[in-house]
């Protein structure tokens, strides 16, 4: 296991726990980055401030990360950057088929035991397993 990292992986865990349920017991909302982003797209009188505001948290630190310790984000991507555009388009499809993403199913609906949620976070993770078992094959490389 080269990339073990426990204690950074529990710390980042409790932190987007923590997250998540301030957001719904401060705001009524679940943390769903899909749906939070796609709510960026249609205009809705209260709802554009939060919204923005949470999509630039997610920037922001990014950003920080990048310049604190740049050593993190450094990766090689073995696949070609169409390929990464369709991956990501293709996870973009998913979300809205899905009716929200890994974060809202599989974050806080899995905490609230919702069924929907449970279903579909077992489904993501099937999925996740079979794409990685097919770009595996066919493609040559590890996923």
């Amino acid at each position: 296991m080269e990339n073990f990292t426990p204690v950074s992986s529990l710390i980042g865990g409790i932190i987007i726990g923590l997250a998540a349920s301030l957001l719904l017991l401060l705001n009524g909302r679940i943390c769903g980055i899909s749906g939070i982003f796609g709510g960026l797209l249609h205009f809705k009188k209260g709802e554009t401030l939060w919204r923005f505001s949470f999509v630039a948290g997610l920037l922001c630190g990014g950003v920080l990360l990048l310049w604190f310790h740049p050593q993190s984000m450094s990766i090689n991507i073995p696949y070609s950057g169409s390929t990464v555009m369709l991956s990501g388009l293709l996870v973009g499809i998913g979300t809205r088929m899905g009716s929200g993403c890994t974060s809202g199913h599989g974050i806080c609906g899995v905490s609230r035991l919702a069924p929907r949620s449970l279903v579909a976070t077992v489904v993501f993770l099937v999925c996740g397993v079979m794409a990685a078992i097919v770009v595996n094959q066919f493609m040559g490389e590890q996923a």
